[in-house]
């Protein structure tokens, strides 16, 4: 499974009550590919309240037996 999430430097951003927050990977938001739009207008919205180094990432989910 692949999934988008959005970065800031060594942390993870998570959307909860039309608010930004950092977080650790498990905290984050993650999107489908097909909310790629959704995921690039946080990007500009964080970028303009000047969270530092904004990326979106790809997060590839594996399942394995143990």
């Amino acid at each position: 499974m692949e999934l988008l999430i959005l970065k800031s430097d060594r942390e993870y951003i998570r959307f909860k009550d039309d608010n930004y927050l950092l977080v650790r990977l498990e905290k984050a938001s993650v999107f489908p590919f097909d909310q790629m739009d959704v995921v690039q207008q946080h990007e500009s919205r964080l970028k303009e309240k000047e969270f530092c180094n904004i990326s979106i990432k790809k997060l590839v989910i594996t399942e394995e037996d143990l």
